[in-house]
């Protein structure tokens, strides 16, 4: 009778047990869980942070706010935010909402804002404005890459040079061994034509090289910039990462990468996994904000 008593107890712990729910996991580049706390000591130890997201997770953004939150504790306030989120002919805007010279409802008119801004950003900029933080508008005028895509790199040396401060230097190199590029490529198909598909990844490419250019302008000595962007601009350390490497090999930089998975437990996938230095998994039916 103990023995069965024993016998029912043990199970009912296990059902407890596997009930439990998990919302998200860091794992490092090794396949080994790193607690919140030690990961925000490790970033602290870069010039850059790359935290990437799928633009409607819910659980990304709020770990994206308490990470950052925790590593300006850790680095006493030297950190610098930046996103791609906001392209550079916005600055100002942004700057003036920051200062408080702009009222939310004054941001919203006058800037290029995300329809997701208010559940999603709108908390990291507002940490940004009450810490008194840089908050860096790091990518380009989506009207460039769109240009870029239609009618190829070479049109963008046609702007005036008030247009051109908005963008990387150009030339702009482009090259499909930056990691993620040749994706991009198989994505389109064997039936696309080559100009096409070559003028998307330029314009792909201008968005990495001027975030990244906006990254390297920004940055000032002893404080961690972290950059928030869409996972597929880091990762497999691709995209803006690969950008800065090509102008400032030296710089110490950390990606965070993000994974969805169907494991409640939230094990390092088994597919299509390739690990940055810090991996992100987070359940596939997680609540998306849009």
């Amino acid at each position: 009778m103990k023995n069965i008593f024993i016998a029912i107890l043990m199970m009912g712990l296990g059902m407890i047990q596997a009930q439990e729910l998990k919302a998200y996991q860091f794992y490092d580049k090794k396949g080994k869980e790193v607690k919140t706390d030690k990961l925000i000591k490790e970033l602290a130890e870069y010039d850059v942070v790359f935290f990437g997201e799928n633009h409607n997770s819910s659980i990304n953004h709020w770990l994206q706010l308490k990470v950052t939150e925790g590593l300006f504790a850790k680095k006493n306030g030297q950190i610098i935010l930046g996103a791609e989120m906001f392209e550079r002919d916005n600055q100002s805007q942004l700057n003036q909402y920051l200062e408080g010279k702009f009222d939310a409802k004054t941001l919203k008119d006058s800037a290029r804002l995300w329809n997701n801004y208010p559940t999603d950003y709108k908390p990291l900029v507002d940490f940004a404005k009450a810490k008194k933080l840089n908050f860096i508008a790091t990518n380009i005028p989506r009207r460039y890459a769109s240009q870029t895509a239609k009618e190829g790199l070479e049109s963008l040396n046609k702007l005036s040079a008030q247009e051109k401060a908005y963008i990387a230097q150009l030339p702009i190199k482009v090259t499909l061994d930056t990691p993620g590029y040749q994706e991009m490529k198989a994505m389109m198909g064997d039936h696309a034509e080559g100009t096409k598909v070559m003028n998307f990844i330029s314009a792909q490419a201008t968005k990495d090289a001027t975030m990244a250019e906006s990254i390297l302008k920004s940055m000032q000595a002893g404080k961690t910039f972290i950059h928030y962007n869409g996972n597929y601009h880091s990762k497999e350390f691709g995209g803006i990462y690969w950008y800065i490497k090509q102008k400032n090999p030296n710089l110490k930089m950390a990606v965070i990468s993000v994974f969805e998975s169907e494991d409640p437990e939230l094990k390092v996938p088994a597919k299509e996994y390739i690990p940055t230095d810090f991996n992100l998994i987070i359940p596939a039916d997680m609540t998306k904000t849009f």
